[in-house]
C-alpha cells in the first residue's frame, strides 16, 4: 500500500524491519496498521511508541518507532488479558448488584479480580458471568480512555461509581499523582493506566477458572474478597487448545503424579507446605544431590553445613529480617538458665552463615576465589493460599553456593555459574530456556541495598558476563534481590509453561555488611564481591517441575526403580532370581516379581509404575542366558545376554541419557 499523504504535517514513523514511513502529524496506531495490511489491522490490539505500549487510539504527533501489538505477543496477551478483567468486572456489575472491586490484574495465563460482594459465588455463577462477559463482547462496546485530576477522579469514584476502593488507591498509592486515567465501555468505568483493547469485541472465548479467597491488598488485618480467575482469547480454537493443554497439565499434575508413585507426602499433621520425601522422592533427589556434588567437586566448590535456625541478629545484620519480615515465620524466643533471653529464626537464607564462614579466618588475594557450597534447608512463611506441592511449599533445600572473589576474577566467576547452570538444564532435558537479567529499579533505591554506583557497577558486571556467553536475554527492571542483580534462569516445560529454576546473583552489599576482605597483593585489606548462585534453586521446586516436565517417566539414572525382573512363570523362577541378584551387584536398583500373575498383567503394572527396562524371563530366555527386555513406552527391544544388558543398562545410567 502507497504511503499516506495529506496536507498536514508528516511525521516518520520507523516500523520493526528498520523501514520509513512517512505519515500525516496525528495518525493512529490503527491507521498504520491498516496502511500496513488488512490482517495486521484485525489483529491489532495496541501499539508499542519507542518501545512503550499504548493504545491503538493514540495519535502519533512526532517522529517515533512503532510496533503494531498482537495476541501472538506477550504485551498483547497482556494487554488482551487486563482488559478482560475489565469485561468480567462489568458482567459481574450487570449480574449483582452492589459487588465492588479491587485489584484485576492480568498474569502469566489470564487474569484475576478481587471481588467484594455479598453473594458468595459458586460455579454456576462462573458459567453466568461468562456468558454476561460474551453478550457485552457482541455489543462491541468502544474502551475509550480519559485523563483527569486525581481530586476529580476522587469525586467520581466516591459519588458515581461509589466504589471505595479506587477511593482508597486514589487517596493513598497514587496521592503523589497529579493526573490519572480511566476507561470507559458502555456504562462500565474502571481505574487504570491501560493499555487495553479497542472495544470489547476482541474477546471471542472465555473461560473462567476457579474462586478463591483473597485479602484486600494482601492484608491479612483488611476485609476477605473474592478472587475470580479466568482466561480470554480471540478465537474459539485458541480456547480448545488451552483447554486441551490444561488437560494435559492435570495428567502431569506433581500431587496427583507423586502420590501414584510414591514420591512425598505433604500432611496436617507435620504442618501445612512441609514436604516428606517418601523412598522413591529421596532416590531422585538423592541422585540429582549427587550428579550436582560431584560436578561441583569438579570446579573447585567445597562443601559446608549450617543450622536451621540462626540468632536474629545474625538476618537483621543481613538486611533479610527487615526486608522479608512478612515472610518469615516468627522469632522463636529462648530462654537459658540464667535467665537470658535471645530470639532465633528458622533460616530464611544459607547466605549469612556462608559469610560467617568465610570471615572465620584471614584471607589471602592468592586464596580466591573461594566457593562454598551447601544443600541447605530454609523456611518461608508462604501464605496458605499460594502453597501448591513441592514448587511452593514453606520447607525448601537450596543447591546454595557462594562464591568469594576478587574485582578482576568476578566476570570469570559468573561465566562458569552460567555454565555449570546450562549443564545442569542439559542434562535435566530443559532445552528451551528463557534469561532475564534482573536489575533494579532506579527510580525506587530505597528498596536496595548499597550506593548507586555499587549498582551500576554490578549491572555492567552481569552484562558482560552475559554477553560473554552469548545468552540472549530480557531486561526486569526492579526483579533484582535487594542486594543486587541477577540473572534469572526461566525454563519452558514440555508443555509450554514457564518455571524460575536456576540464578546467578551478583553481590557488593554483603561484603560490606559483613566487613568481609581479604589482604590484596599490596598487602592492604580489600573487599570481595560475592556471587549466589543455585542452578536448581529449590531442591523441591526444580523436582515438581520435572515430575510435571517429564510426566513422571525419569529417565533410567533417576528412575527411583530402574529395572523390574518379570518371570513369566515359576519355573524359571530361580533363574529370575540369579538375574536380580546380578542387577543389585551391579548397582541397578531393580525389583522381582514373582507374583503368580499373567505376565500381560505385570507388564502393564509395570509400565503404570513408569519402570523405565522390564526384563520378561520364560524357558526360552533360561535357556539361553538371556533376557528379553521391554522398554516403558517403547515397547520390545529384543533379547539380550544378562552381562551384555547390564553393560548396556549401566553405560545409560553413566551417561544420564
Amino acid at each position: 500500500m502507497s504511503e499516506i499523504t495529506d496536507d498536514r504535517q508528516q511525521v516518520i514513523i520507523t516500523l520493526p524491519d528498520g523501514s520509513e514511513r512517512s505519515y500525516p502529524s496525528g495518525i493512529t496506531g490503527l491507521e498504520i496498521a491498516a496502511s500496513i495490511g488488512k490482517k495486521l489491522a484485525q489483529a491489532a490490539l495496541a501499539i508499542a511508541i519507542d518501545g512503550k505500549p499504548r493504545d491503538l487510539a493514540t495519535p502519533l504527533t512526532g517522529n517515533a518507532s512503532v510496533s503494531i501489538i498482537t495476541f501472538d505477543s506477550a504485551e498483547g496477551r497482556e494487554i488482551f488479558w487486563h482488559s478482560s478483567s475489565h469485561l468480567m468486572a462489568h458482567a459481574i456489575e450487570e449480574l449483582f448488584d452492589g459487588a465492588k472491586f479491587g485489584a484485576g490484574p492480568a498474569i502469566e495465563q489470564g487474569f484475576y479480580y478481587d471481588i467484594a460482594c455479598e453473594h458468595r459465588f459458586n460455579e454456576d455463577d462462573l458459567r453466568a458471568i461468562e456468558a454476561k462477559m460474551l453478550e457485552i463482547s457482541k455489543r462491541d462496546l468502544a474502551i475509550t480512555r480519559e485523563e483527569m485530576p486525581r481530586e476529580q477522579a476522587i469525586e467520581y469514584f466516591a459519588n458515581e461509581r461509589k466504589d471505595p476502593y479506587k477511593v482508597e488507591i486514589l487517596e493513598d498509592t497514587l496521592k503523589e499523582v497529579p493526573t490519572v486515567s480511566v476507561y470507559h465501555q458502555g456504562g462500565f468505568a474502571d481505574l487504570c493506566s491501560g493499555p487495553h483493547l479497542p472495544s470489547t469485541g476482541k474477546v471471542k472465548a472465555v473461560l473462567l477458572t476457579n474462586i478463591s479467597s483473597s485479602y484486600w491488598r494482601g492484608d491479612s488485618s483488611r476485609e476477605t474478597m473474592q478472587r475470580i480467575y479466568g482466561i480470554t482469547f480471540p478465537s474459539d480454537k485458541l480456547l480448545k487448545e488451552h483447554v486441551a493443554r490444561l488437560e494435559e497439565a492435570r495428567k502431569r499434575d506433581h500431587r496427583k503424579l507423586g502420590a501414584e508413585l510414591g514420591l512425598f507426602m505433604l500432611t496436617p499433621e507435620v504442618g501445612s507446605g512441609l514436604p516428606i520425601w517418601l523412598p522413591n522422592g529421596a532416590i531422585i533427589r538423592n541422585e540429582l544431590e549427587t550428579f550436582l556434588k560431584a560436578e561441583q567437586r569438579k570446579r573447585g566448590y567445597v562443601p559446608v553445613y549450617t543450622p536451621h535456625i540462626g540468632n536474629i541478629e545474625l538476618y537483621k545484620r543481613s538486611g533479610h529480617y527487615p526486608y522479608y519480615s512478612d515472610s518469615q515465620f516468627p522469632p522463636l524466643t529462648y530462654k537459658d538458665e540464667t535467665g537470658r533471653e535471645e530470639q532465633y529464626l528458622l533460616k530464611p537464607m544459607n547466605c549469612p552463615h556462608h559469610h560467617l564462614i568465610y570471615s572465620q579466618t584471614l584471607r589471602s588475594y592468592r586464596d580466591l576465589p573461594i566457593r562454598l557450597t551447601e544443600f541447605g534447608t530454609v523456611y518461608r512463611h508462604e501464605q496458605s493460599g499460594e502453597l501448591n506441592g513441592l514448587v511452593r511449599a514453606r520447607g525448601f533445600t537450596q543447591d546454595d553456593s557462594h562464591i568469594y572473589c576478587r574485582p578482576d576474577q568476578l566476570v570469570d566467576e559468573i561465566c562458569n555459574a552460567i555454565d555449570l547452570t546450562r549443564f545442569v538444564f542439559n542434562t535435566l532435558g530443559f532445552d528451551d530456556v528463557e534469561t532475564r537479567l534482573s536489575l533494579h529499579d532506579p527510580e525506587n533505591q530505597s528498596k536496595y541495598g548499597g550506593t548507586a554506583k555499587v549498582w551500576e557497577q554490578a549491572e555492567m558486571d552481569v552484562k558482560e558476563a552475559a554477553d560473554r556467553m552469548g545468552i540472549k536475554y530480557f531486561i526486569g527492571i526492579g526483579e533484582a534481590s535487594f542486594y543486587g542483580p541477577k540473572i534469572d534462569f526461566i525454563v519452558r516445560d514440555a508443555i509450554g509453561r514457564k518455571w524460575q529454576l536456576g540464578t546467578v546473583q551478583v553481590d557488593y552489599v554483603m561484603p560490606e555488611r559483613f566487613d568481609l576482605s581479604y589482604i590484596g597483593s599490596d598487602g592492604q585489606k580489600h573487599r570481595p564481591v560475592v556471587i549466589h548462585r543455585a542452578p536448581f534453586g529449590s531442591m523441591e521446586r526444580f523436582i515438581g517441575v520435572l515430575i510435571e516436565h517429564t510426566a513422571g517417566n525419569f529417565p533410567l539414572w533417576l528412575a527411583p526403580v530402574q529395572a523390574v525382573v518379570l518371570p513369566i512363570a515359576e519355573d524359571v523362577h530361580d533363574y529370575a532370581r540369579e538375574v536380580y541378584a546380578k542387577l543389585h551387584e551391579a548397582g541397578i536398583r531393580a525389583e522381582l516379581d514373582l507374583r503368580s500373575e499373567k505376565i500381560g498383567k505385570k507388564i502393564r503394572e509395570a509400565e503404570v509404575s513408569k519402570i523405565p527396562a522390564m526384563l520378561v524371563i520364560g524357558r526360552n530366555e533360561q535357556e539361553k542366558g538371556e533376557v528379553s527386555l521391554r522398554r516403558h513406552r517403547k515397547g520390545d527391544e529384543g533379547s539380550f545376554g544378562v552381562d551384555e544388558l547390564i553393560a548396556k543398562l549401566c553405560e545409560e545410567r553413566d551417561r544420564r541419557s
